[in-house]
């Protein structure tokens, strides 16, 4: 592995932190299918060097073992090897371990991001205890990785509440701080011919010393219109700006280090957004929209599928779920308030793109999914392999042997894999053009 590119040919070696049942990976090397012994058949040589998955919460690593079964993963016993933390926890890690690489790749829970204390001058900043982007940050700081790209929900831009946009406003200056210049995304999936309105931030970063980093050379509004990474595969109106969506020249440098921006730091950041040389540009960008998938054209058209089919009882339930409604409701301060939600189609629209889709899936809740079964026409609950269709996964990518109510948890905390997979050809220029 390569660890000063210097003039060094630039490998396309990957790491997948938090990879669930590797979304990242199935993107990047167009993965449609896995072989006999139930291996994944890769298109594309992205060479993935290393990958992490634990969850806390669980003592089964359903997760992990459909990973490792996909990919012939093989553990060590021996610490001092990078395959023995495959699957531990990332906090635990040592940085050192983890080989080198040009792409880091992961979709990172979304956390409360505030600085815990400042260290000592050459230590430089800890986070939080807990918040798996500072371990992200760490693994730069140690490994120098030249390309970041990240996944997180939305709402990451708008975190916390109390102090909208203090968050991403911590993570920017934080790749600042380690060389990076950013640029990121909100994409929803059905907007750009996919089969969910699924709206997530994705955030791509790049070391300022790299070839890459010519692209500063542009504007800012030259790189979210037409030349970043995001503009090239997601296009958007051109000049379509509304003056009450846009944020120019925040620039981060100004406050002494990241402790302060916790304690200071308020801004709006937008859906369309790139960070040079630590100055903001941000604003509301309007996408191109491309046809969609439809839910139609994901419905398994076979025989047999009693066990998903509702019964009287969950129908009723649903629908007064899905009904709109008004309901008074007390905060803990004794204050009352109307709580309301809005009507929603029931069942799903079998000619429009799904709904985003929960860990939740299948369970009694509005979020759930039901659709007209196409043998019978009875409303069902869709199957494992159609929530693998909502995600863009092969089918049957997790059955691995996990119960069937993960099976549907694993594709609520996915991310849709033909996102990924239209930015590959992009992602790869962009390295070949490093050597």
């Amino acid at each position: 592995m390569i660890k000063n590119w210097g003039n060094t040919e630039m490998r396309k070696d990957v790491i997948e932190l938090f990879a669930g049942v590797g979304g990242f990976r199935v993107g990047l090397n167009d993965i449609h299918r896995f072989d006999e012994h139930g291996i994944a058949i890769e298109n594309r040589n992205w060479n993935f060097v290393w990958s992490n998955q634990w969850e806390p919460s669980t003592k089964v690593q359903h997760a992990f073992e459909c990973y490792k079964k996909r990919f012939n993963l093989h553990e060590s016993e021996d610490k001092d090897n990078p395959l023995y933390w495959y699957n531990k926890n990332i906090s635990t890690v040592p940085a050192n371990i983890i080989p080198n690489h040009t792409l880091l790749v992961g979709g990172f829970p979304c956390q409360d991001y505030s600085v815990a204390r400042s260290l000592s001058g050459e230590k430089g900043i800890e986070g939080k205890k807990g918040v798996l982007f500072w371990d992200i940050a760490r693994i730069l700081k140690e490994k120098h990785t030249p390309f970041v790209l990240l996944e997180n929900v939305d709402r990451l831009l708008k975190s916390p509440a109390s102090q909208r946009g203090r968050d991403f406003g911590i993570m920017l200056r934080t790749f600042y701080d380690l060389g990076y210049n950013v640029e990121w995304r909100v994409i929803n999936a059905a907007e750009y011919g996919c089969a969910q309105k699924r709206r997530r931030t994705f955030i791509f970063a790049w070391k300022r010393n790299l070839n890459y980093n010519s692209i500063s050379q542009y504007t800012p509004f030259q790189i979210m219109y037409n030349e970043g990474i995001f503009a090239r595969n997601f296009p958007i109106e051109q000049n379509q700006i509304n003056r009450n969506k846009l944020n120019k020249n925040v620039d981060l440098r100004k406050y002494k280090d990241t402790v302060e921006m916790t304690e200071n730091f308020k801004s709006q950041f937008y859906n369309t957004g790139v960070m040079i040389d630590g100055v903001v540009n941000t604003f509301e960008s309007i996408p191109i929209i491309e046809p969609f998938i439809s839910l139609r054209e994901i419905r398994e058209e076979r025989e047999g599928l009693n066990e998903y089919f509702l019964t009287e009882a969950q129908r009723d339930k649903f629908e007064d779920l899905r009904d709109g409604k008004k309901v008074p409701r007390t905060r803990p301060n004794g204050e009352t308030y109307i709580y309301s939600e809005g009507k929603m189609e029931f069942p799903d629209p079998l000619d429009l793109p799904g709904r985003t889709m929960l860990t939740s899936e299948t369970s009694v809740n509005r979020s759930t999914h039901v659709i007209e079964d196409w043998e019978t026409g009875r409303l069902r609950y869709i199957t494992p392999i159609e929530a693998e269709k909502l995600q863009s996964f092969p089918e049957n990518w997790t059955n691995t042997g996990m119960p069937q109510k993960r099976r549907y948890f694993m594709m609520g905390n996915a991310l849709v894999t033909q996102i990924i997979n239209r930015l590959e050809k992009t992602l790869s220029d962009i390295i070949e053009n490093e050597n």
